[in-house]
């Protein structure tokens, strides 16, 4: 039967079983608040574990169910609402959200001034070609960069600069991005702005302070680099795992290898593209041609076509050629194939084709257009869409050519290339201008690898502009009492102002997924904490560890918050376990705070699956199976939870 079917099943059988749970659980819990709070929580955890819709969309789904329990409260045997109407959407104007924006904004910044053309030059010109010297560099780079702004943001910045590195010196894709990776997520507990959980945490803290018991004093929150030892400690770990076992842990693809100076032999081994070229030809009124429509033509003959002549000037780009378009006598056409396929095509059609290209020769030139490679984002909005249903070559200027993911490859010879539906990672091999790969650079539905392209320079005049506001905004972080956003925002502010960004692409650069998923699980937070469901479940959990020794019930915690990072977002895993983390902490007489802590690490945790955003981005671009991170993952999450444990109780 159709894998859909199977899946569907798979969620339909799961959807029972938890709402079984959620029953069973309702008999068991000592109010009725705590049974509807709990069917929540059971109800966000299957959305989030079996993504029946977004994870965004699913937090929005809970926030506003929650919303309506004001409404109907008599009915649910309920004095008032789970959590009031007029804090539910508190969590769009929370601290957290509001730096995660800021981070977002101070990143393209950053990156819109070019400067990490620069640290790739810089890395290869100290690492060489050893691979022993280039994974300590890219990765401690990438994780100091990751401190300061959303680890997949940092992760997709470095993907072409790795891209570049790796074609230069001939190193594998495949042995340099799992530890560029894995450093990112390492990276982003180095300070409190580093990742979504530890943003949210003091915001967390602050409301797990009104539900705190009479008599315990109020948790204290935590500054910017109060983990940074912590975070330090990760880091250097990961990198030193990767010198010393990458050579047993990492795989070696040939397919990941690039040669920069033969593109079209990289795409040969990567993808087992043949030789593809562009050639010419003018439509005599005698061909068959004659009334064909360019959709029919290209599914029969496996070509595509990348410009087109029709007398009313040259199409070609975005907005230039659709598969609608019918073909008459006179048109001249710009074709991308095999050379194979090119004389069956023309023996068929009585056509002949040019020596050179002569109408398009300045528009498809090599200067204009060519081959290039790009990745489906995290996010995207074409995940599980086909290049048919987005109409790719209109809408983006993309003829696609090949689709690179795990289990193999498919290309315009083989067939099927333009009706398999996307998904996250997946290396796309297309023919583009690139003035529409340029444009693609600043879409959030892509990473761009191909970087060795004609292009103009972003913004390198605005370097200084851009560094004096991440100066400035790291002094007010750092030496003064100024609320997180404030600051973030000022570093943000300051890059829309002096140009180095516009505003149109301060919004582009944030990613409105996060921002909803964020701010839309806050709410959940608040009721599991003020209905009593985090007091019980602490309760419960304590009664069922018995006497166990402080460390030994922290482990136990961290554990369960690297086990649900795993299935759901690492956000709501915060969410659900740091109210739970403080309630375990008073229950044993240890510090709620470090607890919370403890969870905000150690949902960064997520190394032994692909389902981390960052970890599903690289699984395209280094042929990476999921047992390529299970084997190397597994490892680094035991040493992370060694870490992680020991550095926060000795600085804690």
């Amino acid at each position: 039967m159709h894998p859909t079917f199977w899946s569907r099943i798979k969620k339909d059988l799961a959807a029972v079983l938890f709402a079984v749970g959620a029953i069973w659980l309702a008999g068991v819990v000592p109010s009725v608040e705590i049974a509807w709070v709990m069917g929540f929580l059971v109800l966000t955890v299957y959305l989030f574990a079996f993504e029946v819709v977004g994870v965004d969309v699913a937090a929005v789904t809970v926030m506003v169910l929650l919303g309506l329990t004001s409404l109907l409260a008599p009915w649910m045997g309920l004095e008032q609402g789970l959590v009031s109407t007029a804090h539910l959407f508190d969590g769009f104007s929370s601290n957290a959200v509001i730096s995660i924006i800021a981070v977002m904004i101070i990143g393209a910044g950053l990156d819109r001034t070019g400067l990490m053309s620069r640290v790739a030059g810089f890395i290869m010109r100290v690492g060489g070609t050893t691979e022993k010297r280039i994974i300590p560099l890219i990765s401690g780079t990438v994780g100091i960069i990751s401190s300061f702004m959303q680890n997949v943001g940092a992760a997709a910045l470095f993907l072409p600069v790795v891209s570049r590195i790796s074609a230069r010196t001939g190193l594998p894709m495949s042995r340099l991005l799992m530890p560029m990776g894995f450093c990112a997520l390492l990276g982003g507990t180095i300070t409190m702005v580093g990742s979504s959980p530890l943003i949210l945490l003091n915001d967390l803290i602050l409301t797990s302070n009104q539900a705190l018991p009479t008599g315990v004093a109020p948790m204290e929150t935590f500054k910017l680099f109060d983990v940074t030892p912590i975070g330090v400690a990760l880091l250097l770990t990961g990198i030193i795992y990767f010198v010393v076992a990458g050579r047993f842990v990492l795989p070696v693809r040939a397919a990941a290898k690039l040669d920069e100076r033969d593109p079209m032999r990289y795409f040969a081994e990567t993808y087992g593209l043949g030789p593809v070229e562009v050639r010419e030809l003018r439509v005599p009124a005698s061909s068959p041609l004659v009334g064909v429509g360019v959709d029919a033509m290209e599914r029969e003959w496996r070509v595509r076509v990348v410009a087109v002549e029709k007398g009313d000037g040259l199409r070609l780009g975005a907005d230039g050629v659709d598969r609608t378009l019918g073909i008459a006598a006179g048109n001249t056409l710009a074709l991308l194939g095999q050379p194979e396929s090119f004389e069956q095509f023309a023996a068929a059609y009585g056509v002949t084709f040019k020596p050179d290209l002569d109408l398009f020769a300045e528009a498809l030139s090599k200067t204009k257009a060519g081959i290039a490679e790009l990745v489906i984002a995290p996010g995207s909005s074409l995940i599980g869409k086909t290049a048919r249903d987005v109409w790719m070559r209109k809408t983006y200027g993309l003829s696609l050519l090949a689709i690179q993911r795990g289990e193999g490859n498919l290309t315009v010879a083989t067939g099927g290339v333009r009706n398999t539906p996307f998904r996250i990672g997946d290396a796309l091999v297309v023919h583009t201008t690139w003035a529409d790969l340029a444009r693609l650079e600043r879409d959030r539905d892509f990473v761009v690898v191909t970087t060795e392209y004609p292009h103009e320079d972003l913004r390198p005049h605005k370097v200084p502009a851009a560094l004096l506001f991440f100066v400035i905004t790291l002094f007010l972080l750092l030496f003064t009492d100024l609320r997180l956003a404030v600051a973030l925002f000022v570093g943000a502010l300051g890059m829309i102002l002096t140009g180095v960004l516009s505003i149109e692409e301060a919004y582009k650069a944030v990613s409105w997924r996060s921002v909803f998923l964020l701010a839309s699980l806050i709410p959940l937070g608040l009721a599991v904490e003020s209905s009593g469901t985090a007091a019980w479940i602490a309760d419960q959990t304590l009664s069922v560890m018995g006497d166990q020794p402080v460390w030994v019930v922290q482990a136990a915690l961290m554990g369960l918050a690297t086990c649900f990072t795993l299935v759901m977002s690492n956000v709501g895993a915060t969410v659900l376990l740091v109210p739970l983390a403080v309630n375990i902490a008073l229950g044993v007489g240890a510090n709620p705070a470090v607890f919370a802590l403890t969870v905000a690490i150690g949902t960064s945790n997520s190394f032994f699956l692909p389902t981390h955003q960052v970890n599903a981005l690289l699984m395209g671009p280094g042929d990476y199976r999921v047992v390529d991170f299970m084997r190397a993952g597994g490892i680094m999450t035991l040493l992370f939870l060694a870490v992680a444990l020991g550095m926060l109780n000795l600085v804690f």
